[in-house]
């Protein structure tokens, strides 16, 4: 990549027009790292005019056009993939193995997908539903996207954003975090080799910048992955021109865990899902609701397994690095300053070290369905462990918060299990498993987790728009 970041436009690398910048830090050190444009609004009318020039050609290539494209990028972000992961752990501090070893072939995969999937888009077929005349179906692309990527998963959330929409056949502008902002411009840059110019545009910026992409008025929808307090905020600036949204937002997954689950296989795989990205992840697996006879057992084990979890730098072998900027470090250590009295911490609960922003694995036991830190999300390594008695009950805590993105049920009962997954109130729900996504598969919550699908056909479908077409044959 090109040093210093600059933002992509057009196809051409250009910095903000006013030449103002913002320092980036390394989060394992809490040091400034580098700096990238802090975009105003005449940068973010620049890449919406790109977008809007590229529309027309865009809109009218191909499927197959459009599959040769993406698939020419899949192969540049895989042959690309060490310039990524550095960019990647720069900034997020996260593990190099796990970057390199697992989100970047998990990014190669759904570029792939969705190369493919542009190609098999249906609708309702041509018929005669009125006599004397014919019916069917267009599916055609939205128009320009505005889109908005978090600090987690800086380079899988771009392409997650990217993908499908111009494998619709949209334009987009998008703006980056303003903590991770370089993978995605390696990302822009290596597209600009293989698209059009304008059909990707980078701004990078802070949040003014971010409201400027998602409130200007030559967005035909704008898509957010954030909180859900961004949500809102996204919401509401889409509301004056009735802008199509897609949200992606927060989570606060339940880990509804049996009498009969078998723990010894449960444990490693919860604590995985719980820790993996310094637990932050809007699906982790930090909410522990367990079955009384088995909790005091349960939450013992998960210590255990905690206390032997590695946190530290990209190169060190740590299974999670730092979370990602000192706020969030903050809010973290918050949480667990108020927790009530009748909570105990059976692992970490500190910092770990005293340079970057490293948090300790955590385990809280004794927490209950009224507590803070069981309703509110969070995003760091906190696994909290709550007793359940009977079914029911485990349903309706589970169900008793704001949020709807995802859960996980462990037990060896086939029927309870089926009973579960229709009573629960999440977009996903994994039975003995937690956290395993596909490209083919659908992503996306209900109530406060946000609207509107990732990855799979239904995550292509969401950037597209339907119109009804009917002609008379009447002689």
């Amino acid at each position: 990549m090109s040093s210093p970041i600059h933002n992509v436009i057009d196809g051409r690398f250009v910095d903000s027009a006013d030449g103002r910048r913002s320092d980036l830090i390394n989060p394992s050190t809490g040091e400034v790292a580098g700096s990238a444009p802090l975009s105003g609004p005449d940068d973010v009318d620049a890449a919406y005019s790109a977008a809007v020039r590229a529309f027309r050609g865009w809109r009218d290539s191909t499927p197959a056009e459009r599959q040769a494209a993406l698939l020419k990028l899949a192969d540049a972000v895989g042959e690309h993939a060490e310039e990524l992961t550095a960019a990647e752990c720069a900034e997020t501090g996260k593990p190099i193995t796990g970057v390199r070893d697992d989100e970047i072939p998990a990014a190669v995969d759904q570029i792939r997908f969705f190369a493919g999937a542009c190609r098999t888009l249906d609708g309702l077929g041509a018929g005669e539903f009125v006599a004397g005349h014919t019916s069917y179906v267009r599916r055609e692309p939205v128009g320009v996207i505005g889109q908005v990527t978090p600090w987690n998963f800086p380079l899988l959330e771009a392409v997650g954003k990217i993908a499908p929409a111009i494998a619709a056949g949209n334009t987009v502008v998008l703006k980056p975090s303003d903590t991770t902002p370089s993978s995605t411009v390696l990302l822009a840059e290596l597209a600009s080799r293989c698209l059009p110019p304008g059909v990707i545009n980078v701004v990078c910026g802070d949040r003014e910048t971010g409201r400027a992409v998602v409130s200007h008025p030559a967005a035909a929808m704008v898509a957010i992955t954030g909180s859900t307090k961004a949500g809102q905020e996204v919401a509401a600036a889409a509301a004056p021109g009735v802008k199509r949204t897609h949200l992606e937002l927060g989570g606060k997954a339940p880990v509804i865990v049996f009498e009969d689950a078998d723990l010894e296989r449960a444990v490693p795989l919860i604590c995985e899902a719980a820790y993996g990205n310094a637990g932050q992840d809007c699906t982790a697996a930090t909410r522990v609701l367990a079955a009384a006879e088995i909790a005091d057992r349960l939450a013992e084990m998960l210590a255990k397994h905690a206390a032997a979890i590695t946190v530290g730098p990209p190169d060190s072998g740590a299974f999670y690095g730092p979370l990602n900027n000192a706020a969030q470090l903050e809010r973290v250590a918050g949480f667990l300053e108020r927790l009530p009295d009748h909570s105990t911490v059976l692992t970490g609960g500190r910092r770990h070290g005293d340079q970057g922003y490293f948090w300790q694995p955590t385990v809280v036991t004794g927490v209950r369905q009224e507590d803070e830190i069981s309703r509110a999300e969070v995003f760091g390594p906190v696994i909290t462990v709550q007793q359940f008695h009977g079914e029911d009950e485990a349903i309706s805590a589970a169900n008793d918060v704001a949020y709807g993105l995802a859960a996980s049920i462990w037990t060896d009962n086939h029927a309870r299990a089926l009973r579960t997954v229709r009573e629960l109130d999440f977009g996903t729900v994994w039975i003995n498993a937690h956290s395993v996504n596909l490209s083919e598969l659908p992503h996306g919550g209900f109530k406060q987790s946000g609207h509107g699908k990732n990855m799979s056909v239904f995550g292509l479908e969401e950037y597209t728009r339907i119109k009804h077409v009917t002609q008379s044959f009447a002689r």
